[in-house]
């Protein structure tokens, strides 16, 4: 086999997926037809223009518009079954995925039958596929920690599957801080903590972040890479980061490859996930992810195990679980 092909075959945990970010451009062509919507797409090659992202903030314009299809809770059902069966397609054997809850809430969607829909695409996936899958709750800084607590209320009335919460979003103008207290409640809750953070905005934002949300893991991180401090503390305070290579580069959060910190982050000890973030948006999967930082930026056969292995150990699963997932990556990895 060659050096590609065994990346490809290597067994991979996604820790930083957005389920939204995961619509297939057909089924967003779905989406806009059942809900009614007045777009001017039609076929996947109408939406290639539509996908052409200028800057981050443009990014978030259409994510929001992908967002805004989703009109009924049954909708979640097959997005998440698809999602699922394209991460089994790269050897992703368990996912740890994200949707914004307040987004359909005001709107008028009932949360609980999103959880119960998103359930129910996770629970076909894994009978079909043999993945397992976790949610992430984004309580989304643009609605402000009020807002945040009752997405927290409801988590609270319905958790089913809920592991963690997170802080997504616009960054910029929406510091970590005024998200103190959510994340202290959702602590006291059981949840795990996570914060997009240094995607949008600088390293200040990652400081005020560590200091005062103390998340077990960050996703992207990006800002951190350019302070050598910054990234000792976060090594030091045993925070991960969830590293999202290719979303990076097509958001314009690093100018190239070679501006990437993910390298920086493992040097300075750091523990790092790979992931694909909002995958058909960005035209990648988990396996180009690998396949990239390999061609991009020269790591090994070893390396690339190496993060699937940290993505284990880093992830949110219980620990007989972690043990026993690490133990099976190991065996598969010396049968490749």
């Amino acid at each position: 086999m060659s050096a590609e092909e065994v990346i490809k075959a290597l067994p991979k945990l996604e820790q930083h997926v957005h389920i939204v970010g995961s619509i297939r451009p057909e089924t967003f062509l779905w989406l806009i037809e059942d809900s009614g919507m007045d777009l001017p797409y039609e076929t996947v090659e109408d939406l290639e223009e539509f996908y052409d992202y200028s800057d981050f903030p443009h990014f978030l314009v259409v994510y929001s518009t992908v967002n805004d299809s989703i009109t009924r809770e049954r909708h979640y059902e097959r997005i998440t079954y698809e999602m699922m069966e394209s991460q089994a397609a790269c050897n992703v054997q368990h996912v740890e995925a994200l949707f914004s809850a307040w987004d359909h809430v005001r709107r008028g969607l009932d949360y609980g039958l999103i959880v119960d829909s998103i359930n129910r695409g996770i629970r076909r996936a894994e009978r079909d596929f043999g993945v397992t899958c976790t949610i992430r709750v984004d309580l989304v800084r643009n609605y402000g920690p009020g807002i945040g607590m009752k997405v927290l209320d409801l988590i609270e009335e319905k958790g089913d599957n809920v592991v963690a919460i997170d802080t997504g979003g616009s960054e910029l103008g929406y510091p970590p801080k005024p998200y103190r207290e959510c994340y202290r409640r959702a602590r006291e809750m059981g949840l795990h903590t996570v914060a997009h953070q240094g995607e949008g905005a600088g390293k200040d934002y990652v400081w005020e972040c560590v200091e005062h949300l103390d998340p077990e893991r960050i996703g992207h991180g990006v800002a951190a890479g350019r302070d050598p401090e910054l990234m000792k503390l976060i090594a030091r305070k045993g925070i991960a980061i969830e590293s999202c290579p290719v979303s990076n580069l097509r958001t314009g959060a690093v100018g190239s490859w070679a501006e990437h910190p993910i390298r920086r982050f493992i040097e300075h000890g750091i523990r790092v996930s790979v992931n694909s973030d909002d995958p058909p948006m960005f035209g990648t999967d988990m396996n180009n992810e690998y396949l990239q930082l390999h061609r991009n930026l020269g790591f090994t056969v070893d390396e690339l195990f190496q993060i699937s292995l940290n993505s284990v150990e880093t992830s949110f699963l219980e620990p007989e679980a972690k043990a026993s997932m690490s133990r099976r990556f190991t065996a598969e990895y010396e049968k490749i």
